[in-house]
């Protein structure tokens, strides 16, 4: 399945440390082969991306952008978009596309589009710039991101964000974005795991947000030119789709509480992840899969759903009050050092109190080469691990501490304080007002958490959906990352989408264009406004006695339980007849208050968690599907002799698109099989 790449000026030489490979670890052709799933899925027809062009990997974007049509200005005049987001694809697709003189309509649920969740965002941004001289190059984060996601994404794709890259921060740049610069004046880079140049540009801790203002004053300076509408505080709730093509949505006014229904030529959804189906997660409590998901029923695939990020540095649970979780940002661990106790007796005590020799550094001591910058996925499974020894810190929440260090002594005594505190001192600030501990003198604690979903719906180069008319940027698709994505990433795939990309494919759609208008009584915009109304009446009639929280938390626990850091077929399994029985009790038991017309957030949280209930379950058949470990995916019948994870190549190198096929039916699986011309498959290390 795969051909190692040739002999290439740009391609660097890897040390050996970077992948060792054991032939043991990969399945032999002939083997057992399971299928776990059997019976949750119908087999369908393959998948394949048509619109990746051939030749040489550093020429297929060029050529792309060549082979493109364009929709000449006149006609962009006439030709309507709908963007539902507003984040950093969502913002920087608007922005640019209104630059670029097409009619564009801004949707997000929002009160500002500034309160998009991109904002959180805090560590850096990724970019082949080489600035440090280190070794980096195009090349090199094509080839980090392809091995830090596991091998499980499309050469294609990869190489064009790394490519990409480059422009991303010229451009942000030039719009004042306050990038951290070095005594001179030139950009100053850092690390992020998995990776052992310098190639993440940041602003200091709050990277997101000064990328999102950015992007923010570039789309409200095309909402003064009058090329752009912004429509806040309004949820995307349906899709339609005419005669096979993506036309318009309908949405709700979230403080009137009226049913609004908008047309376009084309629709963009960049509504982000769908990591709260956890409950608890980093993402902002709003965040949802709605836009996706009911565009997933209207016919767009949903690509390796059960791809989840878990970011080994949030701040730990602390009871079963909390609702969301708190990132801290990655970036700490370029000068954090990482540990727990060697002894059990040890893990109750002030951590000041612990010596040297009684420490456990464990990913220096299992991961040399990288140490604490080893990728999320490494990181946050080694956590688990020595927690669930018994070795965790801090308070005890059902009856086990989740919990390690995250220590300064040593940079500080390296660095001085001030040092410290001029790179990371709004994120110790943070940590200190949520835990009351002051991270200056006590190191802080961390514990992985939900934090970033590979999966979503399916698109090709162009990133269009498989429904016409239908594109998808940012996370919301699912094209970039693998099974695993590197830190700094989300921020460079965002703005990539959005301001180089999109713009880009989108006008080769468009110069088919202008589209004849649909009328509002079309059955297929009936339908839609029809099916919308009657899932609200549903919500609002059930005669229940249960919160809708009362039923997400519940989920949140199967899914952590289940279909977590680690996964077994049994787990899996049991998660889908608890999900199951779960839902039936939503739709039968659930009590939500209030109504239709005017601000309701009972009602909007019926109307994600509904959708959460359907995607867990798809989640979990995409889990049991593939039985092998695979970034962060853990199967424990699928691991080395040393407890490491075991990809099977032979068996799973695809992606897994699954096709809705209707109330209450079987899903259908697609695989589109990925080939690799140019890296070769390795068993991942990082030792």
């Amino acid at each position: 399945m795969t051909t190692p790449h040739g002999t290439s000026d740009d391609k660097p030489d890897m040390p050996d440390t970077t992948l060792s490979f054991d032939s043991s670890h990969t399945r032999e052709p002939g083997d057992e082969v399971y299928d776990d799933a059997a019976g949750y899925y119908v087999d369908g027809d393959p998948i394949r991306d048509t619109k990746a062009p051939g030749g040489p990997l550093e020429e297929r974007w060029g050529t792309r952008k060549f082979e493109a049509r364009i929709a000449n200005p006149a006609n962009r005049r006439r030709l309507s978009i709908i963007v539902v987001g507003t984040g950093l694809a969502g913002a920087s697709a608007a922005a640019t596309l209104g630059e670029a003189g097409y009619v564009v309509k801004s949707f997000c649920y929002q009160d500002s589009p500034r309160r998009a969740h991109s904002i959180a965002a805090q560590g850096g941004i990724n970019a082949a710039k080489n600035y440090k001289g280190d070794g980096d190059s195009v090349y090199r984060l094509f080839y980090d991101t392809i091995k830090g996601g596991d091998y499980r994404s499309r050469e294609s794709n990869v190489y064009r964000l790394a490519e990409v890259s480059v422009n991303i921060i010229d451009q942000c740049v030039a719009q004042g974005v306050p990038f951290a610069r070095e005594y001179g004046g030139l950009l100053d880079n850092r690390s992020f795991g998995g990776v052992q140049v310098s190639r993440t540009f940041y602003a200091r801790g709050q990277t997101g947000q000064q990328l999102l203002i950015g992007a923010y004053q570039a789309l409200e300076r095309q909402v003064a030119a009058g090329t752009v509408r912004c429509y806040t505080r309004h949820e995307m709730l349906e899709l339609i789709v005419v005669d096979g093509r993506a036309r318009g949505i309908i949405v709700r006014d979230l403080v009137t509480g009226e049913i609004e229904t908008y047309f376009a030529d084309v629709v963009v959804l960049a509504t982000g992840g769908y990591g709260n189906v956890f409950f608890l997660s980093t993402n902002a409590m709003g965040s949802n899969v709605t836009a996706t998901w009911r565009a997933h029923r209207k016919g767009a695939l949903m690509a390796n759903p059960c791809y989840t990020q878990i970011h080994p540095t949030c701040i730990p649970v602390t009871g079963t009050h909390q609702s969301k979780l708190t990132l801290m940002s990655e970036s700490l661990r370029n000068d954090g050092r990482i540990w727990v106790p060697k002894k059990k007796s040890d893990c109750d005590k002030d951590p000041r109190e612990i010596a040297e020799e009684d420490r456990d550094y464990y990913l220096e001591r299992i991961y040399p080469a990288f140490g604490n910058l080893v990728p999320r996925d490494i990181a946050s499974r080694a956590a688990k691990s020595v927690c669930d020894e018994g070795r965790g810190v801090g308070p005890e929440v059902d009856g086990v501490r989740r919990g390690v260090y995250l220590d300064f002594a040593d940079a500080m005594d390296r660095l001085g304080r001030g040092s410290i505190e001029s790179k990371y001192g709004n994120l110790f600030d943070m940590y200190a007002r949520i835990t009351g501990e002051d991270p200056y003198e006590v190191p802080m604690r961390i514990y992985p958490a939900v934090h970033y979903v590979m999966g979503g719906l399916w698109v090709d180069y162009d990133l269009q959906a498989t429904i016409p008319g239908l594109f998808v940027t940012g996370e919301a698709n699912f094209s970039d990352h693998g099974a695993n994505r590197l830190g700094a990433s989300a921020l460079m795939q965002g703005l990539a989408d959005g301001y180089f990309v999109l713009p880009n494919t989108i006008r080769d759609y468009l110069a088919d264009g202008p589209f004849d208008r649909v009328p509002e009584d079309h059955p297929a915009v009936v339908e839609a406004q029809e099916s919308v109304q009657s899932r609200i009446d549903a919500f609002l009639t059930a005669s229940g006695t249960r919160s809708v929280d009362s039923f997400h938390r519940e989920l949140g626990n199967i899914m952590w339980e289940y279909c977590g850091m680690e996964r077994t077929e049994d787990g899996l399994r049991k998660a889908i007849d608890l999900i199951r029985g779960l839902r039936e009790d939503f739709h039968r038991n659930v009590k939500v208050l209030g109504s239709a017309e005017s601000f309701n957030q009972s009602l909007e949280k019926a109307g994600r968690v509904a959708d959460f209930l359907e995607l867990g379950e798809l989640m979990c058949i995409d889990a049991l599907n593939r039985r092998e470990s695979c970034g962060g995916h853990f199967r424990a019948e699928s691991q080395t002799e040393d407890g490491e994870a075991l990809r099977h190549d032979d068996q799973y190198a695809y992606v897994a698109a699954w096709e809705w096929a209707g109330e209450g039916q079987t899903p259908v699986l697609r695989k589109e099989h990925l080939t690799y011309e140019f890296v070769e498959m390795k068993q991942r290390s990082y030792k």
